[in-house]
């Protein structure tokens, strides 16, 4: 575990992106899951979800940086009217359009250069064994 003191020489926060799309076809992944996540500081890190869902990761460098960015909903845009004498007769209050789209507030969270994408470990060791016949 990194103290203030050992970022304080240089020592910086690294972030991955965890790619799922390969395995989410073949496998539900329920939502909020536990999981564990080893050996990051491994060719292969291993994922495992809900005890069940048991995944090998392999990195890949990005071609340009992954920013990875965070939703919340925004808070509605207030418009005044001017100029009518409904506005008049409400000055002071906030008009807002019932049919507007609720907006998403987006903020930057963090900047990665890797991807670690997912393979269920079954498939990888069935790779595995196809790459050590040889044909006769």
């Amino acid at each position: 575990m990194a103290t203030s003191h050992d970022q304080a020489e240089g020592d910086e926060d690294e972030y991955v992106v965890l790619d799922l799309d390969a395995v989410s076809e073949k496998v539900h992944i329920p939502p909020n899951a536990p999981y564990v996540l080893s050996g990051l500081d491994t060719l292969n890190p291993i994922l495992i979800i809900d005890d069940k869902i048991k995944l090998i990761g392999e990195y890949e460098e990005t071609v340009g940086t992954c920013i990875v960015l965070s939703e919340n909903d925004a808070t509605p845009e207030v418009h005044e009217e001017t100029g009518s004498s409904e506005a008049k007769s409400f000055s002071g209050k906030s008009i807002t359009n019932p049919n507007q789209v609720p907006r998403k507030q987006v903020k930057p969270v963090c900047q990665s250069q890797k991807i670690l994408r997912f393979k269920l470990l079954s498939e990888c060791q069935n790779e595995n064994e196809q790459s050590s016949v040889k044909p006769v």
